[in-house]
């Protein structure tokens, strides 16, 4: 009989959150920067030009932010498997008693709890104690490129929609066309998001179409303001 292997939400949580944030980030922002320069009374072909010149500079902020701070998490579980790496070879002993020690605190008994870390400690001993050590898992580990590369993609194709509804409006209806157009979308990955991820969904609805109206709101009236003063 075959192993099954249930999937659960955990699960996705690395690629889940830096896909959700890339293409969250590209819709509010891209939508936001043209409504606040179309606010401004700007040229059509000014606004489209803001528009890609924010896809590309976005994509490339949200690749290199994702792969520097997931780098740096990398970084520090393999300072800790390092450490622990060598403390098994120094002091085997202690290392198996600790384990031990981690199985009692969860409700083991000391006679099964050192069966246990004897058990798993002889299959793989720094697997044992990477997972219930230091709470290091191939599910949560750290994977920079991937992360960056889900981001820029993600945010490309958020910041794609909100363009597209630029470059098909006409001038005096772009700031409108663009935020209405963009609220819908951000509703419909917030409640795709939550649903995912197995949280509610009017929860990631509300919340990403909230802040979403909030920042277009805000360019627009800055677009507004200095175009007057203009």
């Amino acid at each position: 009989m075959g192993r099954h292997k249930e999937k659960h939400y955990a699960e996705r949580i690395g690629w889940l959150r830096a896909a959700v944030l890339g293409a969250n980030d590209g819709i509010v922002s891209t939508a936001s920067l043209l409504v606040g320069v179309a606010s401004a009374s700007a040229l059509h072909s000014d606004i489209l030009l803001a528009g890609v010149a924010g896809l590309v500079a976005g994509a490339m902020s949200m690749a290199a932010g994702e792969y520097v701070s997931v780098s740096s998490q990398a970084d520090t579980e393999d300072a800790d498997l390092h450490r622990e790496r060598r403390e098994l070879a120094e002091n085997y002993e202690f290392e198996r008693r600790e384990l031990a020690d981690i199985y009692i605190g969860r409700g083991l008994d000391a006679v099964l709890a050192q069966r246990v870390a004897d058990q798993l400690m002889a299959h793989d001993a720094l697997a044992a104690h990477a997972r219930d050590e230091l709470g290091l898992t191939t599910t949560h580990s750290a994977r920079p490129i991937q992360a960056a590369l889900a981001s820029a993609s993600t945010f490309a194709l958020g910041a794609a929609l909100p363009l597209l509804l630029a470059v098909l409006s006409p001038r005096d209806m772009l700031a409108s066309v663009v935020a209405t157009g963009s609220l819908p979308s951000l509703a419909l990955l917030g409640g795709l998001a939550a649903r995912a991820g197995g949280a509610r969904v009017w929860v990631g609805v509300s919340r990403v179409t909230l802040w979403g109206a909030l920042a277009m709101a805000a360019t627009a009236a800055v677009g507004s303001l200095f175009g007057t003063v203009a």
